[in-house]
């Protein structure tokens, strides 16, 4: 929240309550509400809700994520188009069978946010604005949402990989889910902060939150997040 806000005007701190930390501020004109949302999507919904209660129309996930596929690489972007749902939360709103599925709208402003910083998409080399090839991609396409942390079993990860599933985290299914009920926008932007597929996923390979590779990319991803914000 606060590496956002340090991006914005106006910012006015309106709460801090357990998980969940609130700022509104504008960026580039644009009113925008910054909310953390805990872990996991029974967190996520709660936040969800009540933003949508008092009128928030549009919401925009940026986190980290888990790569399940060997060619995308830590400190790369995931714009999720999907959620396979691997949770509970989502099936006490719909039947397990309906999809999650990003708002079309959010999600190309995100894609376009990402091309417009310079970015290679779907591993395809692009240059930067100084003229530099983009150190990092961001990749396109459907990721799964799981409940269990430390639950996700070779089996799993052969699985998830084997499908097609970009990467794994543990809010989009709801976030996407709850939003299109409401008849409302939600996208998803997340930086890879290790890869279950290469063996390098979060904790393997230091005790750092974010691997080195990670942490400038999070930043970039708020970029993003933000101009995709301007779009909408």
């Amino acid at each position: 929240v606060e590496r956002i806000a340090a991006q914005c005007e106006d910012v006015e701190r309106v709460t801090e309550n357990r998980e969940y930390r609130l700022v509104n501020a504008t960026y580039e004109g644009r009113d925008l509400t910054v909310c953390s949302t805990g872990i996991g999507c029974p967190s996520a919904t709660i936040a969800v809700e009540e933003l949508a209660a008092v009128g928030v129309e549009t919401f925009v996930r940026v986190g980290t994520i888990g790569a399940l596929q060997s060619d995308i690489e830590i400190g790369d972007m995931i714009v999720a188009t999907a959620a396979a749902k691997n949770e509970g939360t989502t099936k006490r709103y719909e039947d397990v069978e309906y999809p999650a599925v990003a708002d079309y709208e959010t999600l190309s402003a995100l894609v376009d946010g990402a091309e417009a910083a310079g970015e290679r998409t779907a591993g395809t080399a692009a240059t930067g604005a100084d003229g530099e090839a983009a150190s990092y991609g961001v990749h396109v396409g459907p990721v799964a949402t799981d409940d269990a942390f430390y639950a996700e079993t070779d089996e799993y990860v052969d699985d998830w990989e084997a499908a097609g599933l970009l990467a794994v985290e543990m809010e989009a299914a709801a976030l996407f889910t709850l939003a299109r009920r409401k008849g409302l926008r939600a996208g998803a932007i997340c930086t890879v902060d290790g890869n279950l597929v290469e063996g390098t996923q979060k904790g393997e390979t230091d005790d750092e939150e974010l691997p080195e590779k990670a942490k400038n990319n999070v930043e970039r991803a708020i970029d993003i997040a933000l101009d995709a914000a301007t779009r909408l």
